[in-house]
C-alpha cells in the first residue's frame, strides 16, 4: 500500500506518451499498432523473447539486483508507455535472465490515483505478452489487516477484490488481444502457488496466504474503512495489482502474485503509517521476496 503523494502525471508528457487510452475508451484507437510499437522499441535493444515478466511495487525495486541484466531501457524512451510519477518507481524495464529464464522486469508501475486511466496503468503488460512472456509475477507493498499477521510478512494472493471504481476492460473488445468476459475463478494460477509455497518452505520463509483488495487512494483508509474491507473478505489492501492481473489473464497469461505487508492496519489499535516506513518495512522483507521469485522462476 502506497503512502505516497498525490501526485498528477509528469508534465513530461510527450503526445505519443498521453495517447494511450484517451482516443478510445478502452486501448485507444489503433490499439495493436500501439502495443507492436512499444513492443519493436524493446525488441531493438533486447530482440530475445522473454519467458517471464515481473512488475516490481512500491520499495521493491531491489528485487533488480538479482537480475543478471543486459539492457536497461527508461520509460521514457518507449513510445506510448507512461512515465512514473510515484517516489520509489524508477521508471525502467529491466532486460536479462534470473533463474535461467529470460526476464524482463517493470522497475517501477503506474497507478489510477496517479491521473492514469486503467488502461494507461496495464499497457506495459500488453506490450509484455507481446514481447512473449507466458507468465506474470506481480509484487507490491500493502496495508495488513488481518490480526495474526505481521509487518514485514509475505502474502501469496490467492484471490482479489476489485474497489477501483473501474475495469481495465470496459469499451469494445480486440478480441485478438484476449476474450470478452474472461474467466475470474483462479485468477491466480494454482501451480505457480504451490511452487512458490514449495520454494518459501524450503527457504524457511513464512508465506501467509490471502485475498488482496484493490482501492484507489492515493489516501490511506479510516478505521471505518478497514472495518468494511476486512468484514468483505480481503486480508490486505493496496492501490495497485488488481487491473494488471485482470489484463493479463484477458491476454491468456499466468498469474502468480506476491504481496509485502507494509503496515498493520487494525481498526482499534490503527497507529499513522507514512512512505518512509513503507519503503523502509518493504526494502528490509525484500530478499525473502526475491528468493520466493528467484526459486519459482528456477522451477518453471
Amino acid at each position: 500500500m502506497s503512502a505516497s503523494q498525490n501526485s498528477r502525471p509528469s508534465l513530461q508528457y510527450t503526445q505519443e506518451h498521453t495517447a494511450v487510452g484517451l482516443s478510445h475508451p478502452a486501448l485507444g484507437l489503433h490499439a495493436r499498432e500501439r502495443i507492436e510499437a512499444c513492443a519493436q522499441a524493446v525488441r531493438a535493444r533486447f530482440p530475445r523473447a522473454i519467458d517471464v515478466a515481473i512488475i516490481l511495487g512500491t520499495g521493491l525495486g531491489g528485487l533488480a539486483e538479482q537480475i543478471d541484466v543486459e539492457q536497461t531501457i527508461e520509460y521514457k524512451d518507449l513510445p506510448n508507455f507512461p512515465l512514473s510519477t510515484v517516489e520509489s518507481h524508477k521508471g525502467r524495464l529491466l532486460c536479462g535472465t534470473l533463474g535461467g529464464k529470460t526476464v524482463v522486469a517493470m522497475q517501477g508501475r503506474f497507478h489510477r490515483y496517479e491521473g492514469y486511466s486503467l488502461q494507461q496503468v496495464t499497457f506495459p503488460v500488453r506490450v509484455l505478452r507481446a514481447l512473449g512472456a507466458e507468465t506474470l509475477i506481480v509484487s507490491n507493498a500493502c496495508g495488513g489487516m488481518h490480526p495474526l499477521w505481521a509487518a514485514g510478512d509475505l502474502m501469496l494472493i490467492a484471490d482479489h477484490i476489485n474497489l477501483l471504481g473501474d475495469n481495465p476492460l470496459i469499451g469494445p473488445n480486440d478480441d485478438t488481444l484476449g476474450a470478452r468476459f474472461p474467466d475470474m475463478s483462479e485468477p491466480y494460477d494454482p501451480a505457480l502457488r504451490a511452487l512458490a509455497r514449495e520454494v518459501a518452505s524450503q527457504n524457511g520463509i513464512t508465506l501467509r496466504e490471502g485475498v488482496y483488495v484493490a482501492v484507489q487512494g492515493p489516501n490511506l483508509e479510516t478505521r471505518s474503512e478497514y472495518r468494511f474491507l476486512r468484514g468483505i473478505g480481503a486480508d490486505v489492501v493496496g492501490m495497485s495489482t488488481v487491473p494488471e492481473v485482470i489484463v493479463a489473464l484477458h491476454g491468456g497469461m499466468r498469474v502468480l502474485g506476491l504481496s509485502i505487508i507494509t503496515d498493520k492496519c487494525l481498526p482499534d489499535a490503527l497507529e499513522p503509517a507514512s512512505l518512509a516506513q513503507i519503503v523502509g518495512v518493504a526494502r528490509s522483507a525484500e530478499p525473502k521476496l526475491a528468493a520466493v521469485v528467484k526459486g519459482v522462476i528456477a522451477r518453471l
